[in-house]
């Protein structure tokens, strides 16, 4: 059964809450069969001192975005998802308006993923390019 929009959004909102991501106020926007999209706002809370993105809040939205996609995409009723490694080029600056993740799959396979994490702004000008592998561990009963 395909899960809506909607559902997955409060999905996400759920787990956000009183973590890292509600505090970078990081939301669901869109998702489709093989990739998830999150937005985060680029503002003050989120910049180096020199007033722009800090890099680690980058690649904190693109972990979380990497991440997620493997929960919606395989069975965590069987599995739990760990993040294993990540990395992040950074390509360009970004002062404010909104940073968007999407997260592609690379590697599907049943013990590591492997994602294609692309951090874009508002005018689709590539910030950063991430790399994410997670890793499926058994479920203990």
């Amino acid at each position: 059964m395909q899960l809506s929009k909607k559902v997955i959004q409060e999905r996400f909102k759920a787990i956000a809450k009183d973590t890292l991501l509600e505090t970078l106020n990081i939301e669901m926007i869109d998702f489709g069969d093989d990739f998830l999209v999150l937005k985060m706002p680029v503002t003050p809370k989120v910049h180096q001192p020199d007033g722009v993105l800090h890099g680690g809040a980058t690649v904190a939205l693109a972990e979380t975005c990497g991440s997620f996609a493997a929960e919606l995409f395989l069975d965590t009723k069987q599995f739990f998802i760990r993040g294993i490694e990540i990395s992040a080029n950074h390509i360009k600056s970004v002062r404010s308006g909104n940073v968007y993740a999407k997260a592609m799959f690379i590697h599907r396979g049943r013990t590591t993923q492997l994602f294609e994490i692309k951090v874009t702004d508002d005018d689709d000008n590539l910030i950063s390019l991430c790399k994410l592998t997670t890793v499926s561990l058994p479920r203990t009963k």
